[in-house]
């Protein structure tokens, strides 16, 4: 199936003039096909049928393939038999009904009790450190996106009350607590507020030093900086927002609560708090159990 890799490559370059970066990857991906070919004796394109590409897709996985790859690899081939049977090379398009592995859901970041103390033990009583540790306060406490927080107005804010409203994903709006110790910080960061502000009539919980709406930009390059000096990793706000529904989770096993507390339109996106509990679980079995590390 050489002549017809060549002309694919050459309508790829002409036509749809992609970058040679994307260009090559589709090409090797069509030499792992050739390959297969070749060793299984399917020697013209119109021999390639759908039990040889699920077989392939098969050996690839156990060659170690990771699934974000297979899944690529499997776009480049339903492109080429598009192509293909444009040309009338081949009459039936063998990956049709051909779905791709679905890749592993990597599990989210967060962090121990521990480690959130330490990261929020923020010493200061500056325009920065009120700032900062408010929101970092906040974001732990009510489970905020990043987008929620920048987006936060006074008017949200119910001190009295302790609870915010903030408008998420599908602009449905939700109602959370604010706990004593964020509410503590979210006070002395208002009597801060004050000072900075250059039109009393912004809206803005959080602003920047010129008196505007802190952007995303920089409240995530204000988490790293912190993440690195308190407790030196990486930080990005929504590991606050993981950990946080990671601890609720382990505390109250309620997931519905959790749900709705995320803002998560389906269960199953919180379900993954769930394999989080049980890694905690089976840590505490590991280093608890007698039996739990005997060697065979």
């Amino acid at each position: 199936m050489q002549k017809e890799i060549d002309m694919f490559s050459t309508y790829l370059a002409t036509e749809r003039q992609l970058s040679k970066h994307t260009h090559d990857n589709y090409v090797r991906d069509l030499i792992k096909l050739q390959q297969y070919g070749v060793s299984e004796q399917l020697n013209q394109v119109q021999d390639i049928q759908v039990i040889h590409l699920r077989l392939l897709i098969g050996k690839l996985r156990q060659q170690g393939l990771a699934t974000k790859s297979i899944q690529r690899w499997l776009s480049s081939i339903k492109m080429f038999f598009r192509f293909c049977k444009k040309q009338r090379w081949v009459t039936t398009n063998p990956t049709e009904g051909i779905q791709a592995p679905k890749a592993d859901k990597k599990l989210p970041k967060t962090m121990d009790a521990d480690q959130v103390s330490q990261l929020l033990n923020i010493d200061g009583s500056d325009f920065l450190s009120c700032r900062d540790k408010a929101m970092l306060e906040i974001t732990y406490s009510s489970g905020l996106r990043l987008s929620e927080l920048a987006g936060l107005n006074l008017h949200d804010l119910d001190l009295k009350a302790a609870t915010l409203r903030v408008i998420g994903k599908g602009n449905k709006t939700r109602q959370l607590p604010i706990g004593s110790y964020a509410l503590r910080a979210l006070q002395d960061w208002l009597g801060q507020r004050k000072t900075q502000l250059k039109d009393q009539d912004e809206q803005a919980v959080f602003i920047s030093q010129r008196g505007i709406r802190i952007s995303v930009r920089n409240i995530q390059e204000r988490f790293k900086k912190i993440g690195a000096s308190q407790v030196g990793q990486h930080l990005h706000p929504h590991m606050l927002r993981h950990s946080f529904a990671s601890h609720l989770l382990e505390s109250s096993g309620d997931l519905r609560a959790v749900q709705e507390l995320l803002g998560h339109e389906n269960i199953s996106t919180t379900q993954i708090y769930t394999h989080l509990d049980f890694q905690h679980l089976a840590k505490v079995y590991d280093q608890a159990h007698p039996r739990a590390n005997k060697k065979s």
